[in-house]
């Protein structure tokens, strides 16, 4: 098989392996989009008044909730129905004076007796909505309850699509940052190849129609309605003036900027178009990231004011890296021939990633103690989980790096004369016809002095020298070795040198098959690198619809304390030791927490019934802080002893010292431990 016709078929080889490594890059991002979980809940309710299955014997005017966490609102935030599922929810549904993290709505006069559910859907702070329901009844329950409509984050096609939506949209954002800066500096001529155009214009058309389409669904996926709710005036309003509406407003401003200056400059990147363009293109990339920082999950939880910009340098330290994976495999399989990436431009991207590549492990650090806090989280959270998936992809993408590094190195290491030092052969200007025939040979850049050829020298009758002679060039020219010369003359080759060639000069005949097989590998390296790239981003952005490891604890410890008992009740056994004089006391504290509680105390005999008895005193020490005794100051109820306020001021165990008193000179007075929990985090 002749040259001319290798070389098409194995473009059209490489080509084939790209496409079969791109398709099996998109299987990847598909597994891991449709196996994902639904997002779990990013705040939680901790509060509702009325309380959730309480009886209430007075109609309350209004439904307050309050959660763990900023949340946004909208008009169908909270609904409230009667027993016969009738609304009886009045007004805006908005926050409480004063608040971000409390909701509520007014209520109907003369509401009938019965059960009513409250549904409520809310947005957390990093955007994400969360749903839920509860009951109260007032005056009795009743035997029909009104069933809110089943909702779920991700339970409608309008959710689904929304999430979808958002992979593309930060693979666009990759491809129009990471190309564009690897052509800008480390492949200034590849600006003018054209798979590099048309994958950087569909970076920036890939996020800019992701980017529409997101601003477009926000209103359905926040309030859970179908696709059809799109066309909603009402709620597209309310997206414009959302913190999420609004960043995705100002992505869309960005983009259109963006879009004139491509068209401007796509195809000079390369150039020096003066200090300004290059100062306003970087803010806006800058921009671009901060569009994403500032409505996620940097924008809620601790340290707000440096979780942002450190959000922003982890998203275009990875678009740049992931990016310029992607332009990187592009240019050694689809650039034509002659046009083909030289060496020295992949070393610059190898040092340009490699910086990205910090960036990302100093940012994830930061990111990952700010999001999961513990050790345990890593493997009992879902975004722990995530997170160490992602670092096993990201170890594994570093060591496939670091092969391309090595095989970057061998290409840029010095070469005989008479080799290709480049991925891309050097053009230089071709003899006249005449001159120098049309002989396969090897090129060889030269300097060439003025004037004849040595005398002694007879044999390389078709050197450089001659050539410049004859056609009056004055640049370097493809030199024919000795046995090419004597094939041009029509004479038999000079024997050749069994010493070898002469130092700097290449062998006539040799192939150089090891710059050609590290090439192969190059490419085979890159495009798994890129494959392997596509997979982090596919964890990233299912990271940034998980519940951070933090939250979940916190929220799971909430539920806990919302459905724990609202009282605790010890029972304290006592004996005077006289006939009859042994029992118990039922000792009830509600809610057994730090500040005020109400106490109870109810004296039963040793045959089991009530006893009524002339005194019980009881006082509370704190022996760890050494606080007390506190006398509770309790007063005979008609029946049971009771204080409707006793303050305690730290959580933990408390040493309670109860005296009770049969008679005028039999009393006993036992100890006993009781555990109070700390006031709820509101």
């Amino acid at each position: 098989m002749t040259a001319a016709v290798a070389a098409p078929a194995a473009r059209r080889s490489s080509r084939s392996r790209l496409t079969a490594l791109l398709l099996l890059a998109g299987a990847v991002l598909a597994l891991l989009a449709g196996g994902a979980s639904p997002a779990a809940a990013h705040s939680t309710l901790v509060r509702a008044v009325p309380a959730d299955s309480s009886v209430i014997k007075t109609a309350p005017d209004r439904i307050t909730l309050t959660f763990s966490e900023t949340v946004g609102l909208s008009a169908g935030s909270l609904r409230v129905l009667s027993p016969e599922s009738l609304r009886v929810d009045e007004g805006p549904v908005r926050h409480a004076p004063g608040t971000a993290d409390t909701a509520e709505v007014r209520l109907a006069d003369k509401l009938p007796e019965g059960t009513y559910t409250v549904g409520w859907r809310v947005v957390s702070a990093d955007g994400h909505p969360i749903s839920g329901a509860f009951t109260f009844s007032l005056g009795r329950p009743s035997f029909s309850t009104a069933v809110p409509a089943a909702e779920s984050t991700d339970g409608t096609a309008a959710s689904r699509l929304y999430d979808a939506v958002r992979y593309v949209a930060y693979g666009g954002l990759a491809l129009l940052i990471g190309i564009t800066l690897f052509v800008a500096a480390c492949w200034p001529a590849g600006a003018g190849l054209r798979p590099l155009r048309r994958l950087m214009t569909a970076g920036w058309a890939t996020l800019t129609a992701a980017t529409a389409l997101l601003l477009l669904l926000r209103g359905p996926y926040e309030s859970g309605g179908g696709l059809a709710s799109v066309f909603d005036p009402s709620l597209f309003e309310g997206t414009l003036t959302g913190r999420t509406g609004l960043a995705l407003g100002a992505r869309l401003v960005l983009l259109a900027a963006v879009g004139v200056a491509l068209r401007k400059y796509g195809g000079r990147l390369g150039d020096a178009t003066g200090a300004g363009v290059r100062a306003a293109g970087a803010l806006t990339t800058v921009a671009l990231a901060l569009t994403w920082a500032a409505a996620e999950h940097a924008s809620a939880g601790i340290q707000v004011p440096l979780a942002i910009p450190v959000s922003v340098l982890h998203l275009l330290a990875m678009a740049v890296w992931l990016g310029g994976l992607a332009a990187l495999a592009v240019a050694l399989y689809r650039a034509p021939a002659g046009s083909e990436v030289p060496a020295p431009a992949v070393a610059r991207f190898s040092r340009l990633a490699f910086a990205s590549v910090v960036v990302l492990v100093v940012t994830g650090l930061y990111h990952s103690w700010r999001q999961v806090g513990s050790l345990d989280a890593l493997s009992t959270t879902d975004y722990g989980r995530l997170l160490t998936l992602k670092a096993g992809a990201v170890v594994l993408v570093l060591t496939v790096a670091s092969f391309s590094r090595q095989l970057t190195a061998r290409l840029l290491q010095p070469q005989p004369a008479g080799t290709a030092h480049d991925l891309a052969p050097e053009v230089v200007p071709e003899a006249a016809p005449e001159a120098v025939p049309d002989t396969a040979r090897r090129r060889v850049a030269e300097t060439v002095p003025a004037g004849p050829p040595p005398a002694d020298t007879p044999s390389e009758a078709a050197t450089p020298a001659s050539v410049e002679a004859e056609t009056g060039a004055a640049v370097p020219v493809e030199a024919a070795t000795p046995v090419e010369a004597g094939a041009a003359a029509g004479t038999e080759p000079t024997p050749a040198d069994p010493a070898g060639p002469a130092p700097g000069r290449a062998a006539p005949d040799e192939p150089a098959p090891d710059l050609a097989s590290h090439r192969r590998s190059l490419r085979r390296s890159v495009a798994f690198e890129a494959v392997l790239g596509v997979l982090v981003l596919a964890i990233t952005t299912l990271l940034t619809g998980t519940e951070p490891s933090r939250a979940a604890v916190r929220n799971a410890a909430m539920a806990a304390e919302a459905h724990a008992p609202t009282a605790r009740v010890v029972m304290v056994p006592f004996d005077t030791g006289i006939a009859n004089g042994s029992g118990k006391v039922q000792i009830t504290f509600a809610p057994a927490r730090v500040g005020d509680n109400t106490v109870e105390a109810l004296v039963y005999g040793a045959d089991g019934g009530i006893l009524s008895v002339p005194e019980v005193r009881l006082t509370l020490t704190h022996r760890e802080q050494q606080i007390g005794p506190l006398d509770a100051e309790l007063v005979d109820r008609d029946g049971y002893w009771a204080a409707d306020r006793l303050r305690l001021a730290l959580p933990g165990a408390w040493t309670m010292a109860l005296t009770v008193r049969l008679t005028d000179i039999d009393q006993v007075t036992v100890h006993q431990d009781v555990t109070i929990r700390p006031a709820p985090d509101l």
